[in-house]
């Protein structure tokens, strides 16, 4: 087995702050020096592959003296034991256990204490040093998520690496989008018999951290539609189709796509089920912008986004956000060269006055009052061309964002072909997700949500790490 290049360029970085010996971590350690008991082993060589591109010695790790005497299992090698367990498909932590147990050789190479000199070490000796299968459990959610973070940054940077000759512009144009994360309660369990199901006041005693949210089945209104109650043909409430109610969390993720290489994670984020979408661009993109070091210029995102401070975001970046128009109260509005809203009549609003908004939206932001330009600043005397029903008090008056975000909400071509071009980049995020739903993401085996937030962040770390091998297969593939 030959050191991968990738591996053999951090091999080269770490040389100058540590040296190979009994505290380097077995995965750090360069493949001339593993022993023979582990290239021998087809599971530890897999997972050899797989997880050594990655620098542990950057992790960041607890205090590993103890009072006791006895040595302490570090960080990492939970962490890489959490790894093989989702690319393995192991289900629980006692799999996860049993695994270990009957391939001694990959215990040794994730960093347990296992005693050995020239020979492999046996399963009776694995058994003596791994930790219990609670204890495997209570580590997962007690780890912090920054170290895992850590390992995600690795990620990007190796594919960004990786990807510098045929992808220059690697996360100049990003997606975004949330996953549902049903949580292992039985209130989501439609066989089992619970009383006040939905009742987020009732919280299910299986997961403390869960929260009830809504999976809208689509999240744009037509424009025959309209959210208030009809005054003719009633419905009744209990009969109309919202949703889909679930006790769980929600997952958020931006990723981007290189054409003919791939679809890779830049940035990912677990909250409870009860926050909204856009509860989740600001965080994502600030770790985007610290992986990559700029501001991507162009953003694909769904209708759940359709805020102005996403399209200002992207303006600012000298690109633009490819969102969906929600119709919210209103169609679109046109507006004048200087930046006027029109009215229905085609003249342009004046601004009456300006106030800071605080409630309506995710940030705060300032709104402007615009007025009917027959009476602001000074009546006119004339009368309105089109004789709007608001022209008897006072002519039409609209409340807008002063940011450019609103204007641009309202003016962008969709159906340009620089718009579509750049909404076609939604598939990166939906095949990721993909990805992580056959990874077992959607419905995890876990009680708790900071349990439920480090798996997932192993689980897109790993999604990276797969899609690497892919693009250094492939690379060299073509170079023979």
């Amino acid at each position: 087995m030959t050191s991968h290049p990738i591996v053999a360029h951090w091999r080269h970085s770490n040389q100058r702050n540590h040296t190979l010996g009994s505290a380097v971590h077995p995965l750090d350690r360069p493949v001339t020096q593993l022993p023979r008991f582990v290239r021998r082993s087809a599971l530890a060589v897999r997972t050899y592959r797989l997880l050594s591109p990655l620098d542990w010695a950057a992790l960041p790790e607890r205090n590993l003296t103890r009072r006791y005497g006895q040595p302490t299992v570090p960080y990492a090698c939970y962490i890489a034991a959490y790894l093989v367990k989702l690319n393995e498909q192991w289900t629980h932590m006692s799999d996860l256990r049993q695994g270990l147990v009957e391939n001694p050789s990959l215990c040794w190479l994730l960093g347990f204490h296992t005693p050995c000199r020239l020979r492999s070490p046996s399963s009776i000796q694995s058994d003596a040093c791994l930790p219990t299968q609670r204890h495997l459990a209570r580590i997962l959610r007690q780890l912090p998520n920054t170290h895992l973070q850590v390992l995600l940054d690795q990620t990007v940077c190796l594919l960004r690496s990786e990807l510098a000759d045929v992808a220059p512009n690697f996360g100049r144009c990003i997606s975004l989008d949330t996953k549902h994360i049903i949580a292992w309660v039985k209130e989501n369990n439609p066989k089992a018999y619970t009383p006040d199901r939905f009742d987020k006041h009732r919280q299910p005693t299986g997961d403390p951290d869960c929260k009830l949210g809504c999976k809208r089945r689509k999240n744009q209104r037509t424009q025959s539609e309209s959210s208030h109650t009809p005054l003719t043909n009633p419905v009744s409430a209990s009969t109309v189709s919202v949703g889909e109610y679930y006790w769980g969390y929600g997952s958020g993720v931006v990723a981007t796509k290189v054409p003919g290489w791939g679809e890779f994670v830049l940035a990912e984020l677990t909250q409870p089920f009860n926050c909204g979408d856009t509860t989740y661009f600001f965080p994502l993109m600030a770790d985007v912008e610290r992986r990559l070091g700029f501001r991507p210029s162009f953003g694909a995102l769904d209708a759940a986004f359709d805020a102005f401070y996403v399209y200002e975001y992207f303006y600012d970046a000298k690109g633009f956000a490819a969102v969906p128009f929600v119709i919210k109260g209103g169609a679109k509005r046109t507006f004048s060269d200087d930046g006027l809203p029109l009215c229905k009549a085609g003249l342009p609003m004046p601004l009456e006055m300006t106030y800071t908004s605080r409630t309506t939206s995710l940030i705060e932001h300032e709104k402007g009052r615009y007025a009917c330009p027959l009476f602001y600043p000074d009546p006119t005397g004339l009368v309105c061309p089109i004789d709007d029903l608001h022209w008897a008090k006072g002519g039409c008056k609209t409340t807008l964002a002063t940011s450019i975000g609103a204007r641009i909400r309202h003016q962008l071509d969709r159906e340009g072909d620089d718009y579509k071009s750049v909404y076609k980049q939604r598939t990166a995020t939906e095949r990721v997700n993909s990805q992580a739903v056959a990874l077992g993401i959607e419905r995890p085996r876990l009680r708790n949500g900071k349990g439920i937030a480090n798996l997932n962040t192993l689980t897109y770390v790993l999604i990276n790490l797969r899609a690497l091998q892919r693009v250094c297969s492939k690379k060299q593939s073509t170079s023979v």
